[in-house]
């Protein structure tokens, strides 16, 4: 078996380490220190057991385990941390734990419990004995051959003729992230996010194929309307990803060898400076992104990000938007923020250090410059004068 032992605490992730090599030394130990490791690594083996922390910076485990449990349904995990209150076992049990030990954990406790989880393997083993393998070269299949294929390159000994016979009728679907986001993480997480609702939509699969891009196929329920789906999708996705990104579902598709020419063009439409989603017009794309603009201001809300939520090269929307609104897109957004930076000032239990951080500067002399700048007065003094009033 393989195991992976995810904590921020050097010497309890080198412990457990330890213990399991001495007591299994048939068994592959690797660790991880964040979550972030930690799916970098479950990306790149089969892990059957998992000793998982559930209080670290980031990511914490629980949601961790959230993110995976769909596409890691074989692997085992044993929840370690110091924290005895029940809801946090409740919780980790809840998501698919199978064990929940707190700290100080014992050598006894390690041992004991991979020795249990090892009996339980391989009456699974010996009851399927071709489960790993299928799951494996299924990985394989949907990850390298897949992507292979779409590129136009040799894919040897495989043959698609079992998937093109599962897949009569189809959608394309493709994400696109944020170009400025962690991709690693994000894309990890759009994978499983989207495995889990693609089997509630019928079935399918979904890959990230370069960087930012994600592309996969599903044939849809009967009932499900390609609509209905696109919209399921993205609150699945808005759910969990906090960060700009695009959804497209294809029109439906017979032709199974058409797949890679479809996907290399939209993957390249991704790109073209002026593209914008076939439903909406130059006006309703702003619309959209004005809408975008004041819903989340008060983040880091670069002209990238915001041109990506539209799907459209930043030069062109910058383009767009000034003819959409007269101003440029950090005069605009600057002057949205100081507008809503006066009202909160009304308040005069907020300070002036909190009413910059919920308009997006959290550095309060740097809000008080752009203040100053746009009201001829500090917020303390515009605060002051609006109170005599």
């Amino acid at each position: 078996m393989n195991v992976l032992v995810v904590d921020d605490e050097r010497a309890i992730r080198e412990g457990i380490r330890r213990t399991v090599v001495n007591a299994f030394p048939q068994m592959e130990v690797s660790t991880a220190a964040s979550a972030s490791e930690a799916l970098q690594v479950l990306q790149q083996a089969r892990v059957q057991v998992v000793f998982l922390d559930i209080m670290m910076p980031g990511m914490n485990g629980l949601e961790l385990l959230k993110h995976v449990r769909g596409s890691h349904a074989y692997t085992k995990w044993i929840v370690v941390t110091a924290h005895s209150e029940f809801a946090y076992a409740q919780e980790a049990l809840r998501l698919g734990a199978r064990d929940y030990i707190l700290k100080p954990i014992g050598k006894d406790q390690i041992i004991e419990a991979i020795a249990a989880l090892e009996a339980e393997y391989d009456v699974e083993k010996r009851q399927t004995p071709d489960a790993g393998l299928f799951e494996l070269n299924l990985k394989y299949l949907r990850e390298a051959v897949f992507r292979r294929w779409i590129w136009g390159l040799d894919i040897g000994r495989f043959d698609l003729t079992a998937i093109k016979d599962e897949y009569e009728h189809f959608h394309l679907i493709t994400v696109r992230l944020a170009s400025s986001v962690e991709l690693t993480l994000h894309n990890f997480i759009v994978e499983n996010v989207m495995s889990e609702y693609l089997g509630l939509s019928g079935k399918g699969f979904i890959l990230s194929l370069e960087g930012d891009f994600l592309t996969g196929v599903v044939m849809l329920r009967e009932g499900l309307t390609p609509d209905a789906f696109t919209a399921g999708a993205n609150e699945h996705l808005t759910r969990y990803l906090k960060v700009a990104y695009q959804f497209y579902t294809s029109p439906l598709l017979s032709d199974f060898y058409a797949i890679p020419s479809e996907i290399r063009k939209l993957h390249t439409a991704g790109n073209a400076p002026e593209t914008a989603p076939p439903s909406e017009n130059k006006n309703d794309v702003i619309d959209i992104a004005l809408q975008y603009i004041r819903s989340n201001f008060k983040e880091n809300l670069s002209l990238e990000i915001v041109a990506s939520v539209v799907f459209l090269n930043p030069v062109y929307f910058s383009k767009l938007f000034k003819q959409k609104t007269g101003n440029g897109y950090k005069e605009y957004v600057t002057q949205l923020r100081m507008e809503r930076a006066k009202e909160l000032l009304a308040a005069p239990d907020m300070s002036v250090t909190r009413v910059g951080e919920l308009v997006g500067y959290p550095d309060v002399r740097h809000f008080t410059q752009v203040f100053r700048k746009y009201h001829e007065s500090t917020p303390s003094q515009y605060r002051l004068v609006k109170k005599s009033l």
